[in-house]
């Protein structure tokens, strides 16, 4: 993938560079915002069912659970597939729903974990967040070489973790969930590299349409990356209640 200096210096003049600098901040304004707004709606949903034993009860002791955990990863695909048909407000609509869906999914730590633990790992995982994706931005290095490497863990990650779900080894966890946070936090790194380079990559076009899709789009993989980082970090950090 092509630096954004080496994009700049051949396929641009001086007064559209600074155009393109001046975008590309917009848009990872935009990018984390609505991250940002995804994040509020996920704890704001998870904390308010968490906290409610008889709606944990209700989801969580009933079949009703299977349903809640497996809403989101049918959401997320759907979105990917129907993104081309969907208004930029639509996908916005739709990512902010799939936020709260999440929560709902998530609302069960409340019950297992402490509160206090909870928050700390919250803390942990958004300061480690920030540094990699601020490195992601900011770095000359090209992590594109990254991507294949780091898919090929996840799925290997995903094969183990359903494994796992039969086997009970409480080792195996541990060792998926320090694993998974490693491919989270290089996911972070190279999926805001990623981002920014396809901002550089369409900027001279001016589609609007694309460039607030795209927006959504990457809060949406910046989003996945801090969920899952921070669900791997309190699988070991956290304190059961």
């Amino acid at each position: 993938m092509a630096e954004y200096d080496t994009i700049r210096s051949v396929g641009v003049g001086a007064r559209s560079a600074a155009e393109i600098d001046e975008g590309l901040r917009a848009h990872m304004n935009k990018v984390y915002s609505l991250m940002s707004i995804a994040m509020l709606i996920t704890a704001g949903v998870a904390w308010a069912v968490g906290t409610n034993d008889a709606l944990v009860a209700a989801i969580f002791g009933t079949p009703l659970k299977w349903v809640v955990m497996f809403a989101p990863l049918i959401m997320v695909f759907a979105f990917s597939a129907m993104l081309n048909r969907l208004s930029v407000a639509a996908a916005q609509l739709f990512f902010y729903v799939y936020a709260a869906a999440i929560g709902l999914s998530l609302s069960f730590i409340f019950a297992v974990y402490t509160g206090t633990s909870i928050a700390q790992t919250f803390l942990v995982t958004s300061i480690a967040f920030a540094g990699l994706s601020l490195y992601g931005y900011t770095t000359k290095k090209d992590l594109s070489g990254m991507g294949t490497f780091l898919m090929m863990g996840l799925i290997g990650l995903i094969v183990a973790s359903i494994v796992n779900i039969f086997l009970a080894s409480s080792a195996m966890a541990f060792a998926i969930s320090v694993i998974g946070v490693l491919i989270f936090a290089g996911l972070t790194a190279y999926d805001t590299q990623s981002i920014k380079n396809e901002y550089v990559a369409h900027a001279e076009h001016g589609d609007s349409d694309w460039l607030g899709k795209s927006a959504i789009m990457g809060a949406l993989r910046l989003y996945l990356d801090f969920i899952n980082m921070f669900m791997f970090l309190l699988n070991f950090l956290g304190n059961r209640e």
